[in-house]
C-alpha cells in the first residue's frame, strides 16, 4: 500500500472507530437512560459532555503533532480511548458513565486533527478532494457500523457489550506504528521549540476565529441532524430496534457517498461553493425528512438529508487544511474543529427541550433549517487556498497568511 492510502486509510479508519462508540449512546439513549432511571435529556448531557471535552484532546494531542510529529501522538491517542470505550461498558453508575464519556471526549478530540493533517499532507493535491470526503465519511462509516451492532447486539445483549467492541482502535495503532511513515511535510516545517510553537500559533488568531465559527455552524449542522434521529424515529414512528438501527444505517450509506461524491466536485468547484451547494439542497430535504407520509418517503428524506450534509462535511478536512500554515496544521485546524464542536455541543439538548414543547419532527426541522442556513452563510462568506501546495513555503512558519486570505479588519 502507498504512504499516502496507508495514511488516509488510518485517519479513516480512526475517524470510524470514534464515531462508533459516539453513536452507540446516540443508538442506546434510551435503554442507557432506563438502566440509570434517567431521562432522555440526562442522558444527551453525556453527548453534551462529549462534545464539550473534544477541544482538551484537539489542544493536547495538537500541540504534541507539531512539536513531535503526527505519528506517535496519534498511535498514544487510540490506545487512550479504546481503554476508555471498554470501560465505559463496564459503568457501575450514572456518574462514572459521565465522567467515562467525558474522557472520552479528549480522546475523539485529538484523533481528527492529527489524522486528518498527516492524510491531508500526503494525499496528492489533485485528489485532495475526494480523499477529503472519504477521511470524514469514516464519522459516517462509525454512524452505520455502530447502527448493524446495534442490529444484531442489542436486542439479545443490551448495550453494554457494544462499548466492548470498542477496543478495536488499540488494532488500529499496531497498524499506524508499522504502515504508516511521518510527515514530510511536518519534517521539512517544524518548529525548533516550544516557544517557537507558541508564537506559530498566536500569529494565526484571526484564521483559528474564522475557523472555529465555520466548525461550529457545521457542527451543529451535522449533530442537529443526526444525534436525536433515532430517537425521533422511536417517539414520531414508533420504530423498534431493529426499524430504527436500519434506517440509520441507510441513511449513512447515503452519507459515505455524498461525503465522497461531493469532496470530489470540489476539487473543481472549489471547496466554499461546494459546502453552499450542499447544505442549500439540505434545505430542500428538510419537509421529506421530518414530515414524510410515509416509511417509504420517510426513509428518501433520511437518504437524502444525509448525503446532502454529509457531503458539506466531505470538503471540511481537506479545506481547513489547506487554509492551515504548513508548521501549525496538526494543532490549528483540529483545535478549531473541536472548539467548534464545544460551542455546537447543546443543540441535542436543545432540540430534545424544544421537542419537549412541541414535537420532535417539528423540533428538528427548525433546528436544521437555521443550522444549514448558518453553514450556508459561514462558508459562503469565508476563503479559501483550494489546492495549495503543502510545504512549499517555509516562511509560513515566522508569519500569518497573506492579507488576501485574512477576513477584513473589524
Amino acid at each position: 500500500m502507498s504512504d499516502h492510502r496507508a495514511a488516509v486509510a488510518a485517519g479513516f479508519l480512526g475517524w470510524t472507530l470514534d464515531a462508533f462508540d459516539f453513536f452507540l449512546v446516540v443508538l442506546t439513549l434510551t435503554a442507557i437512560g432506563a438502566e440509570f432511571g434517567k431521562s432522555d435529556e440526562a442522558i444527551t448531557l453525556s453527548l453534551t459532555l462529549t462534545l464539550a471535552f473534544r477541544p482538551v484532546g484537539a489542544f493536547i494531542f495538537g500541540l504534541m503533532a507539531d512539536r513531535y510529529g503526527r505519528r506517535l501522538p496519534l498511535i498514544i491517542d487510540l490506545v487512550f480511548f479504546s481503554v476508555v470505550e471498554v470501560l465505559t461498558g463496564l459503568a457501575p453508575n450514572f456518574t462514572t458513565f459521565l465522567v467515562l464519556r467525558a474522557l472520552y471526549g479528549i480522546g475523539m478530540g485529538g484523533e481528527w486533527g492529527v489524522g486528518a493533517s498527516l492524510a491531508m499532507e500526503k494525499a496528492p493535491r489533485a485528489r485532495r478532494g475526494v480523499l477529503s470526503g472519504l477521511l470524514q465519511e469514516g464519522y459516517a462509516a462509525g454512524y452505520l457500523l455502530a447502527a448493524v451492532c446495534y442490529f444484531f447486539v442489542f436486542p439479545r445483549w443490551g448495550w453494554r457489550p457494544l462499548f466492548f467492541i470498542g477496543g478495536l482502535p488499540a488494532l488500529l495503532a499496531i497498524y499506524v506504528r508499522l504502515k504508516v511513515k511521518e510527515s514530510e511535510v511536518w519534517e521539512r516545517t517544524k518548529h525548533g521549540s516550544w516557544g517557537e510553537l507558541g508564537r506559530g500559533i498566536f500569529s494565526h488568531w484571526r484564521l483559528f476565529l474564522y475557523l472555529t465559527v465555520l466548525m461550529a455552524m457545521m457542527n451543529f449542522v451535522s449533530h442537529g441532524t443526526q444525534d436525536l434521529y433515532p430517537t425521533f424515529l422511536q417517539r414520531g414512528w414508533g420504530f423498534t430496534p431493529h426499524q430504527r438501527s436500519a434506517l440509520t444505517a441507510f441513511s449513512m450509506v447515503g452519507a459515505i457517498l455524498g461525503g465522497v461524491l461531493i469532496g470530489h466536485f470540489s476539487d473543481r468547484l472549489g471547496r466554499r461553493k461546494a459546502i453552499v451547494i450542499a447544505l442549500g439542497l439540505a434545505i430542500l430535504c428538510i419537509p421529506l425528512w421530518a414530515f414524510a407520509p410515509s416509511v417509504t418517503l420517510l426513509v428518501a428524506g433520511a437518504f437524502l438529508m444525509q448525503f446532502m450534509v454529509q457531503g458539506a462535511w466531505g470538503v471540511i478536512p481537506a479545506h481547513i487544511t489547506e487554509l492551515s500554515p504548513d508548521s501549525v496544521r496538526g494543532f490549528l485546524p483540529g483545535f478549531a474543529y473541536q472548539c467548534g464542536v464545544l460551542i455546537a455541543s447543546s443543540i441535542a439538548f436543545l432540540e430534545a427541550l424544544l421537542a419537549a414543547h412541541t414535537s420532535y419532527a417539528t423540533s428538528m426541522a427548525l433546528v436544521a433549517f437555521i443550522v444549514c442556513a448558518g453553514g450556508m452563510l459561514a462558508a459562503g462568506l469565508g476563503w479559501e487556498r483550494h489546492g495549495v501546495a503543502f510545504g512549499a513555503d517555509q516562511a509560513d512558519r515566522a508569519a500569518p497568511l497573506p492579507a488576501s486570505m485574512l477576513p477584513p479588519a473589524g
